[in-house]
């Protein structure tokens, strides 16, 4: 069966982020795509110049009208900007009991907009954080959750994760990419076993919008894989490759997306 799977988050005029994006990853990996919009933004890849939210009781009407019609499988949550934004969406989840959810903390996009206010850290903890099947934070987001400096080693990695996991969820996918080296590390913690997960750094400035994709990829390979660490595993492996065909590409001027279809188009 082809699964359903839905995204939650902002919408990106350039498509290398967001809603845009997460379809894109969705169907290059085998899932039916749903979305639900709860932010505009005005932006390219040099920059958000603009935020519209989208009306929490409209949020809830989409969720509810989507639900009653359609089977979801897995969902992923990104962009939230506020508090009622995720409280309105996590009341939403549990009403409809999705069971396989994907939480990206979005906090601050590749050009520095920051795009989570701060009364929605604490919902974000409390009210999304234990729906979560898997988070899925880099440093910077990281910090943030615990209320303390982003960790700057593996070894403050391993912990930061662990810390993180008692926050809720049953994954913790702790992404190392702001870390300097050959290589990218991150940490898979279930709360008893902590797996480094390492790729090689790709030479590129074609990165806009790859936590939106990673998680946008575990999304769609949970339910099509026999475990979550299986699902996280194979979503790196993809996403490493569209990162390294990125340059195929030629989107604006500043930080391109990665090459959601690398796999499917023609090589350029």
């Amino acid at each position: 069966m082809i699964p359903n799977v839905l995204t939650l988050a902002g919408v990106d005029p350039s498509g290398g982020a967001g809603i845009f994006a997460d379809l894109k990853t969705f169907s290059a990996l085998g899932a039916y795509g749903t979305g639900i919009v709860v932010a505009l933004t005005a932006q390219n890849t040099q920059g958000v110049t603009g935020v519209q939210l989208v009306p929490a009781a409209f949020v809830t009407q989409q969720i509810d009208t989507l639900f009653a019609d359609v089977r979801i499988d897995a969902a992923k949550v990104g962009m939230l900007a506020n508090a009622e934004l995720v409280s309105t969406v996590a009341s939403g989840l549990r009403r409809h009991g999705v069971k396989r959810l994907v939480v990206d903390p979005v906090m601050v996009s590749k050009s520095g907009h920051h795009l989570l206010q701060p009364d929605a850290v604490e919902a974000l903890r409390r009210e999304l954080l234990p729906l979560a099947e898997i988070v899925t934070p880099n440093l910077p987001e990281a910090g943030v959750l615990l209320g303390r400096a982003e960790p700057r080693t593996i070894a403050e990695m391993r912990i930061a994760a662990r810390d993180l996991h008692k926050l809720g969820p049953r994954f913790v996918l702790l992404k190392g990419g702001h870390l300097n080296g050959a290589e990218s590390t991150d940490i898979l913690d279930d709360g008893t076993t902590q797996i480094e997960l390492r790729t090689p750094r790709i030479a590129t400035k074609n990165t806009h919008g790859t936590g939106c994709t990673l998680s946008a990829a575990i999304t769609a390979l949970l339910p099509q894989r026999a475990t979550t660490a299986d699902a996280v595993r194979d979503a790196k492996t993809w996403l490493t490759a569209a990162i390294a065909a990125a340059d195929q590409l030629t989107i604006g001027h500043g930080h391109g997306p990665v090459h959601h279809f690398h796999a499917l188009w023609p090589k350029a």
